[in-house]
């Protein structure tokens, strides 16, 4: 299983990577993330690819952010330096300006093929972001995993798996499952709660996966299930290091 670290970039980026590189197969970058500027995660993947050629650079790409010319130079970038993926999303929306995506795309979907087709990206694989609905009964098939497995089935190259707890565990398990049929490979975001990042967990109104203690012995569950995790402790960078190191003996 592969452990990706969730990278978020500073003007320390280089800094930061090098404390991570030996603790994680690598990185799925965030895009300034909640509308505020910041190095922009294609750039900073570009330069860790090159630094660090054997690592997986997978970075969010944020459509909100971007005009099609915009969203085709940055993905062409993406391909000729051979990132491993885009994980293309509306996002959040800006904190300055207006939210471009809508003007141009009514899905993300519609940003892949202009891709595809018109731009003509070969190499970098494009994924999207799976979002499972509120569990209220784990007896039920409300899952969401057949919505989401056909969404997977437009033309999507991977996925990403968000809000992993124990409600949404079958969901994962369902949506695995059926990947696993068609050679897609799935990840999924592994969130931990820390003493430091319990303030930003609550202002961004998500559950954590488990908490650092039972983060091992959670991961190990996934064996099997995912390609590889996305972790991250939520703005508590010392945290992200603990838990990579942790995690590292899962590594294969």
């Amino acid at each position: 299983m592969k452990i990706l670290h969730e990278f978020v970039p500073t003007r320390k980026f280089l800094q930061m990577a090098e404390e991570t590189k030996d603790l994680v197969d690598g990185w799925n970058i965030t895009d300034s993330a909640a509308g505020v500027p910041a190095p922009s995660g294609t750039a900073v993947g570009c330069v860790l690819k090159i630094k660090y050629p054997d690592k997986i650079v997978i970075p969010i790409f944020i459509l909100n952010y971007k005009g099609p010319v915009e969203v085709g130079a940055l993905a062409l970038a993406a391909d000729a330096l051979g990132l491993d993926g885009l994980v293309l999303t509306f996002g959040d929306e800006p904190k300055y300006g207006e939210p471009l995506a809508p003007k141009y795309w009514k899905r993300s979907e519609d940003a892949r093929d202009f891709l595809r087709n018109e731009v003509k990206v070969r190499r970098v694989k494009l994924g999207c972001l799976l979002s499972p609905r509120p569990v209220r009964d784990r007896y039920k098939k409300e899952f969401g995993v057949e919505d989401m497995v056909n969404r997977v089935k437009t033309g999507w190259d991977f996925a990403f798996f968000m809000r992993l707890t124990d409600e949404t565990f079958p969901i994962l398990e369902g949506v695995s499952a059926e990947l696993k049929k068609l050679n897609i490979p799935l990840y999924t975001y592994f969130l931990i709660k820390t003493p430091k990042n319990a303030e930003i967990l609550a202002r961004i109104g998500w559950n954590p996966t488990t908490d650092l203690e039972n983060a091992v012995s959670y991961a190990e569950k996934l064996e099997g299930l995912v390609e590889g995790i996305i972790a991250t402790c939520a703005g508590d960078f010392e945290g992200d290091k603990e838990l990579l190191k942790r995690l590292s003996k899962l590594r294969k």
